[in-house]
């Protein structure tokens, strides 16, 4: 199976899971899709992931966090540069999501982090999503 997207669809993914109410997600696995969701467990959007397979057949499974009120911990995800449309921002043009509430993860030269970090360490690059 190909996707056009496979970030996006990542991000659908846990995105679903989550108005579900799931425990888990499972992924395909790739490296790029997996620091993303390092990301997201760093930043405390969700609570851990594995991969599980090997070889060709590795998937990501990504397990969900929920708030003492049964509430996913993810406001929300959005994916912000596309395979059409790629959006670059230099370390001073990084946006603030919901007002310092959430999280760019950015693709720079230095790896795949947050939008802090990438400010803290002086660097630009693709603003892949954004999660609050």
């Amino acid at each position: 199976m190909s996707w056009s997207d496979p970030i996006a669809d990542v991000l659908t993914r846990i995105r679903n899971a989550n108005a579900a109410r799931k425990d888990r997600v499972e992924a395909s696995h790739s490296r790029v899709k997996e620091e993303i969701v390092r990301v997201l467990a760093e930043e405390g959007f969700i609570s851990s992931y594995t991969v599980v397979g090997e070889g060709g057949r590795k998937t990501i499974r990504i397990f969900l966090k929920y708030d003492d009120r049964k509430q996913p911990v993810i406001g929300g995800l959005k994916r912000v540069s596309k395979p059409s449309v790629r959006v670059y921002v230099g370390k001073d043009e990084i946006p603030p999501v919901r007002r310092g509430l959430g999280v760019n993860i950015l693709s720079t030269s230095g790896g795949i982090m947050a939008d802090h970090q990438a400010r803290k360490r002086g660097l630009g690059g693709e603003l892949l999503c954004s999660v609050w």
